[in-house]
C-alpha cells in the first residue's frame, strides 16, 4: 500500500491512478489529519508526502513519523516546490528517503518509488548449513568444501540438502527416490546408489559425512 498525502485533488487523483495502473495499491489524503487516521488502521509500504499542506505541513508530518517507533522505518518521498532548496535539505535531514520536485512526471514518481523500496526492504537472509569443512548455501544453491566451490547437479544438491536437513536420520532408497525424484519416478533404487557415489566423490574430503546404513540406505553422520 502506498499513501499519497497531497492537498491538490487533481494531482492526488493522477498519482493514485498511475500507482494503481502500475500494480500498486494506493490511497490518497488531502491533509495530515485524515492521513494519521488511516495510519491507525493500516501502515503503508511507502508514503509520498507533499511539503505544502494545510494546517500541518509535510515537514511536521515527517518529523512526527520519524519520532514514532511504529512508523519511523516507513520510507518517505517528499514532494517539494521547484527551487525550495531548504525544504529538500530539511526533509532529508529529518530522514526522508528521497524527494520529487514539482512538477514531476508520473513515471519518474513510479521509478523513484521502486528504487526506494528496493533500498529499504530487507533482503531474504541466506540459509546456510555448515558441517565440518562443508558449507551449503540453500538460498544461493552453492556448495563449498574447504572454501572451494563444488558444482553439483540439481539432484545431487537436493540429495545433499535432504541429508543435511535431517542429520542422523536413516533414509531407505525408496524414501530417497520419493523425496528427490518424486513418488511417480519408476526408476530402480540403484539410481540412488549411483547419485550417492557421485556426490561423495565430488565432495572429496567431506564425502564421508554421507554414511551407508547396511540393510536400510543412507544417512548424514549424526556426530559433530
Amino acid at each position: 500500500m502506498i499513501y499519497c498525502v497531497e492537498d491538490d485533488a487533481s494531482i492526488r487523483e493522477i498519482e493514485l491512478y498511475t500507482l494503481r495502473s502500475t500494480g500498486f495499491a494506493a490511497e490518497g489524503f488531502a491533509d495530515g489529519e485524515s492521513f494519521f487516521e488511516a495510519m491507525q488502521k493500516e501502515l503503508p509500504r511507502l508514503i509520498i508526502l507533499d511539503v505544502m499542506l494545510p494546517n500541518m505541513d509535510g515537514v511536521e508530518i515527517l518529523s512526527t513519523l520519524k519520532a514514532d517507533a511504529r512508523t519511523k522505518d516507513i520510507p518517505v518521498i517528499m514532494a517539494t516546490a521547484k527551487g525550495a532548496e531548504y525544504d529538500k535539505v530539511q526533509s532529508l535531514d529529518l530522514g526522508a528517503d528521497d524527494y520529487l520536485v514539482k512538477p514531476f512526471g508520473m513515471m519518474e514518481m513510479v521509478s523513484r518509488i521502486k528504487a526506494v523500496l528496493r533500498r529499504s526492504e530487507p533482503r531474504e537472509s541466506a540459509r546456510v548449513i555448515s558441517k565440518d569443512n562443508l558449507m551449503v548455501n540453500l538460498t544461493e544453491h552453492t556448495v563449498h568444501v574447504d572454501g572451494v566451490r563444488i558444482d553439483l547437479t540439481l539432484k545431487e544438491f537436493e540429495l545433499l540438502r535432504l541429508f543435511l536437513e535431517n542429520p542422523g536420520r536413516a533414509f531407505t532408497r525408496d524414501q530417497i527416490l520419493s523425496d528427490i525424484w518424486g513418488i511417480s519416478y519408476d526408476g530402480e533404487t540403484r539410481t540412488v546408489d549411483v547419485h550417492v557415489r557421485t556426490l561423495r566423490r565430488k565432495l572429496g574430503s567431506a564425502g564421508n559425512i554421507v554414511e551407508t546404513v547396511r540393510g536400510v540406505g543412507y544417512r548424514l553422520e549424526a556426530h559433530p
